[in-house]
Order: C-alpha cells, then structure tokens, then sequence
C-alpha cells in the first residue's frame, strides 16, 4: 500500500461524503456530480488496489491476514459503487445520505486496510 495514495483516498472519500449529505440536507437528489465524485473515488482506490494485489499475490510480500487483506480490497472497490447504484436507481433527497454512507464504509475498509498491512511488511 501506498501511504500517500491512502492519504489522498481519504480526503476523497470524506469530501465525497460530506458532499453527499450535504446535498441530502439541501433536500437535492443526486446529480452529475455525485457520480464524477464517486468515481473519482473509484479510480484512485482501484490503482491502490491493483498495486497492492500484485504486492501480495505477486510481488513476494507476506501478510499475516492475507485473505482478510484481498476480501477488504474487493469490498473497497464494490461498495462505493454499489452506493451510487442504488442512490441513483430513484432519485430522491436520500440519494446523498446513500452515497455518503457508502463513503464511509469504504473508507473504513481503506483504513482497516492500511493496518493489515503495515504489520506484514517491514519497513513500510
């Protein structure tokens, strides 16, 4: 894992929820820039975890929790997607609330998979 791109994934995934509810409490439905947002979102955590995958699966670094590991990767991956999915299938004023709690679940994941892998890699 990349500790900058972890950096820049957070700020991301906060700004992307905070967005998200500020629009809900505007009583707006998700617009344009919910799905830029969310994919802006998607991108940065599919690079961190294309380059971790290859790390683990290729690259010769043992994690301690290495299924746990992948499992947290796909997760980050699915579930802001899945968020937008089901905020944009109706559009309503919770549209927002959905993305923003998708957010915040991945960057949960984001963070839990930050501290599975710094145990498994020296130096890192």
């Amino acid at each position: 894992m990349i500790g900058t791109l972890v950096l820049v994934i957070t700020v991301a995934l906060s700004a992307t929820a905070l967005f998200g509810l500020v629009t809900t409490a505007l009583n707006r439905p998700p617009s344009r820039v919910h799905s830029v947002a969310v994919g802006i979102c998607v991108a940065l955590i599919v690079v961190q975890a294309a380059i971790a995958a290859y790390r683990v699966l290729l690259g010769g670094v043992t994690l301690p929790e290495q299924s746990t590991f992948l499992i947290y990767l796909a997760v980050a991956v699915c579930v802001p997607v899945i968020a937008l999915q089901f905020a944009t299938a109706e559009p309503s004023r919770w549209g927002g609330a959905v993305i923003a709690v998708g957010a915040i679940g991945t960057l949960v994941a984001v963070l839990r998979l930050q501290g599975l892998w710094i145990p498994g890699v020296p130096g890192a």
